[in-house]
């Protein structure tokens, strides 16, 4: 399946309902995108790619703030950018939150990153270069009949305070409560590599978690880079619901980053079993998950196209309109809504 080159001024329908680039230009103050809406496990994006485009971060910043502005044309999570390969890397990854900020890394979304660059190669697993790091993902058997699933091992989670840097006056925090916060809670703390603060509770209170997650955003001084902020139930011995209030998004319906530092934590305090498969739940989804004791995390999981299409972007106010589709995913859709029917 070919896909939809960012930098086509329009596009004609192929064969197949994908598009094709009519020309090819640069832009500075305006331009129009072409992109896949898509989501993993609800997680939903903007996904561009970029791909031999040389577009500075301010530019991508604001073209995020476009896309992902729910009160907006489009509305997503976040952007997600397929970006070149290198000697090691057979492509890379970036995503930017919707307030401009980019993330280390996203787990749901480097699913449907891996998905278009595996098509885009022809290939079914590869490395990705990430901000920080690196991950392996591979095609996977559907979890549900018409749901393309991927897997992607990520990690090794961390428990250092230090490359944060979170500076509370020790060197890792498990299971401890954290001067500051606006919660007594005991909370785990893991990079992966995002920043994860982690919370295991009965009940999860969406208002308390948004008050602790909307601290992290102010950047304390002992909190420069903030932090993702998890409460999780423990259902039974192989199942976690994951609420979290993202970085950079706020509260969100689902994180796939912190369904895997949800995950090693559960592992680290004996909630969850090492090696063992568990399903993550969130609302927006799930995922099957398996943490081995040294960080490394393996999540497989959806990787959905919704629609494609393209927005005009207004760089200077950060707006996206006249907002075209060119074809709607109906099949996947509709497998996706069967699988997590009644969960």
């Amino acid at each position: 399946m070919a896909f939809p080159d960012p930098r086509a001024v329009d596009a004609r329908t192929t064969r197949s309902g994908m598009f094709e680039p009519a020309r090819r230009r640069r832009y500075i103050a305006a331009m129009r995108i072409n992109f896949i809406k898509c989501h993993g496990s609800g997680n939903d994006f903007a996904l561009v790619d970029a791909r031999g485009v040389v577009r500075d971060d301010a530019e991508w910043a604001v073209i995020a703030r476009a896309l992902a502005d729910r009160r907006g044309a489009v509305g997503s999570d976040g952007l997600l950018l397929l970006t070149d390969g290198d000697g090691q890397h057979a492509f890379g990854m970036r995503m930017f939150n919707s307030d401009g900020s980019e993330a280390e890394t996203c787990l749901n979304g480097l699913r449907c990153v891996a998905r278009a660059g595996f098509e885009a190669l022809g290939i079914d697993q590869a490395l990705v270069r990430l901000k920080t790091s690196g991950a392996e993902v591979r095609r996977d058997p559907d979890l549900a009949p018409g749901v393309v699933t991927i897997s992607e091992l990520a990690g090794p989670a961390s428990l250092e305070l230090d490359d944060w840097p979170m500076t509370i006056g020790r060197h890792q925090n498990v299971q401890m409560p954290i001067a500051g916060l606006p919660s007594d809670r005991a909370f785990t703390a893991v990079a992966i590599p995002n920043p994860h603060l982690i919370a295991f509770v009965d009940t999860i209170d969406d208002a308390e978690l948004v008050a602790v997650g909307s601290f992290c955003e102010t950047a304390p001084d002992w909190l420069p880079n903030r932090a993702n902020v998890s409460f999780v139930e423990v259902r039974g011995a192989a199942e976690l619901f994951v609420r979290t209030c993202e970085r950079g998004v706020g509260l969100t319906d689902s994180c796939g980053s912190a369904m895997a530092a949800s995950l090693f934590a559960a592992c680290l305090t004996e909630r969850a079993a090492f090696d063992a498969e568990v399903t993550v739940f969130n609302r927006g989804g799930l995922v099957k998950g398996c943490a081995a004791p040294d960080g490394m995390v393996r999540l497989s999981g959806n990787a959905t196209w919704e629609w494609a299409g393209s927005a005009a972007i207004d760089l200077a106010r950060a707006i996206a309109g006249d907002v075209r589709v060119d074809r709607h995913f109906n099949d996947e859709i509709a497998a996706w809504a069967a699988a997590i029917e009644g969960r």
